[in-house]
């Protein structure tokens, strides 16, 4: 039985499925102006992890999981930069691509894009405004908060709270609102921004109104399961509600999870781009292995804050070094020749004890933590297993196949192919620079696969070709 602590009750709860066997998910995903650092990466990372142990306890997950294409410093990057906004979009969502393969994230099964639901978008405003939940007002459309009860209910914050600190922030939006805990829904167009006709004149959406419409759309009234980070709970999450809930009169979502934060520095500052004291994964990618990262972020348990150090990458890499170790250890044993011990009972069951402790301490809201505590262990039996002087083929059969399935719950493989050395793929890049010179594209493209077959990554720069190990 799995049980998830939901934000909405502070309590953790008995997981039900709207339809059983099937989990309806979807996670806010990042805002395309810039490569995703490594506070971004943790929800990504944390929620795919998540994602996959459903997947692991045999349910079919739908996983829908956006991308906020037009934003304000979307268009602000735009116009540093000299683009449109669509075209900053497409070139970080090609970017946080490449950063979450390198991740072992899986495809979402839909990544929808803001830009691509204005008309449902401003369909769904207009029935707000036709159910009295929102108003127009010189040219924007704003969302009437204390027209919906139960607002404040995820983040148990009191209307007359919230009031105090949005009465802290008045400036001259505030003059076209009925209430200063009014948001936006609609914003007119400023000169030199992108805008869509609509029945307000020229603007663009909210920010909150873009996943309201994508989880609905895609996944239906009510969803299982809605998650993002923690910064998300409030206002945007608050404001889905209030917007979804007004529209669909259903329940949103069944469970609200929420990641916790990652931290840096002597203070355990937040990290985050507005304060700027954060990492890229891209940047990392490139000294940092990317199964290491990978590692770090997915065994935390979720909730917690994550501190971000050289010391925990370090550690992260020495403790998967030991799993990969024992993984190599008991494969090795199964190639020898003296395997003439019968099906041991005993052992079997001590493999079956190690899956069972897995699944109850990820059952308990995903407590990866303790997951993987658990794996150290099954690591340490496989080591002592492959020393034995005799072993038996189905214990080590078994043995294998579980720990490949526990260690993909947190995103990692091993594999027992020989890994190419530094100065094999230095060989080979100049071989494929070569044929590429020579107009020998064949053998260039040939080059090119059998060094990503081979976990190597091609990058072409203004300082010419680099490569990485993924």
């Amino acid at each position: 039985m799995i049980k998830i602590y939901n934000t909405m009750t502070r309590e953790k709860e008995e997981f039900k499925p709207i339809v059983p066997g099937q989990v309806k998910m979807y996670v806010c995903g990042p805002t395309v102006y810039n490569y995703i650092h490594i506070g971004n990466a943790r929800s990504v990372v944390a929620f795919d992890t998540i994602r996959r142990y459903f997947e692991y306890r045999g349910y079919a997950v739908d996983y829908v999981s956006n991308f906020t294409d037009v934003d304000d410093k979307i268009i602000k990057k735009a116009n540093e930069m000299g683009k449109t906004p669509k075209e900053v979009a497409d070139r970080f969502i090609k970017a946080y691509r490449e950063d979450a393969e390198a991740l072992n994230v899986e495809t979402a099964t839909i990544n929808p894009r803001a830009m691509q639901y204005i008309p449902d978008i401003i369909k769904f405003i207009q029935d707000l405004i036709a159910k009295g939940y929102a108003y127009e007002s010189g040219g924007d459309v704003y969302y009437r908060t204390r027209k919906f009860k139960a607002y404040g209910k995820l983040s148990h914050q009191s209307l007359d709270e919230l009031e105090e600190g949005a009465s802290r922030r008045l400036g001259e939006e505030s003059s076209r609102k009925e209430d200063p805990l009014d948001f936006a829904l609609w914003k007119t167009a400023k000169a030199n921004e992108i805008a869509w006709d609509s029945p307000w004149g020229k603007g663009r959406p909210g920010w909150h109104i873009e996943c309201s419409v994508m989880a609905i759309k895609n996944l239906g009234a009510t969803i299982d399961i809605h998650g993002g980070g923690q910064d998300l709970e409030f206002p945007h999450h608050e404001n889905e509600i209030a917007q979804s809930e007004a529209e669909t009169g259903k329940p949103f979502a069944h469970y609200w999870m929420h990641n916790g934060y990652v931290t840096i520095g002597a203070n355990d500052e937040k990290m985050s781009k507005s304060l700027g004291n954060f990492v890229t994964v891209h940047e990392l990618l490139k000294t940092v292995p990317a199964q290491v990262i990978r590692f770090f972020l997915a065994t935390a348990q979720y909730r917690r804050p994550l501190r971000f150090s050289q010391t925990a990458l370090t550690e992260a890499a020495t403790n998967l070094e030991k799993l990969k170790v024992a993984y190599e250890n008991i494969k090795f044993r199964s190639k020898d020749s003296l395997l003439t011990m019968p099906d041991d009972a005993e052992k079997l069951a001590a493999v079956k004890h190690f899956a069972d402790e897995f699944q109850a301490q990820m059952d308990d809201d995903f407590n990866c933590a303790n997951g993987i505590t658990v794996v150290y262990e099954f690591a340490k039996w496989l080591n002592q297993y492959s020393e034995a002087e005799k072993v038996s083929q189905r214990v080590i059969d078994t043995a294998v196949t579980m720990y490949e399935k526990v260690l993909g719950v947190f995103g990692i493989t091993f594999s027992d192919k020989e890994e190419l050395l530094d100065e094999q793929v230095e060989s080979l890049t100049k071989e494929r620079e070569e044929a590429r010179k020579a107009k020998d594209f064949a053998k260039s493209d040939a080059i090119r696969d059998q060094l990503k077959a081979q976990g190597i990554i091609l990058e072409d720069t203004p300082q010419g070709m680099r490569w990485r190990r993924k």
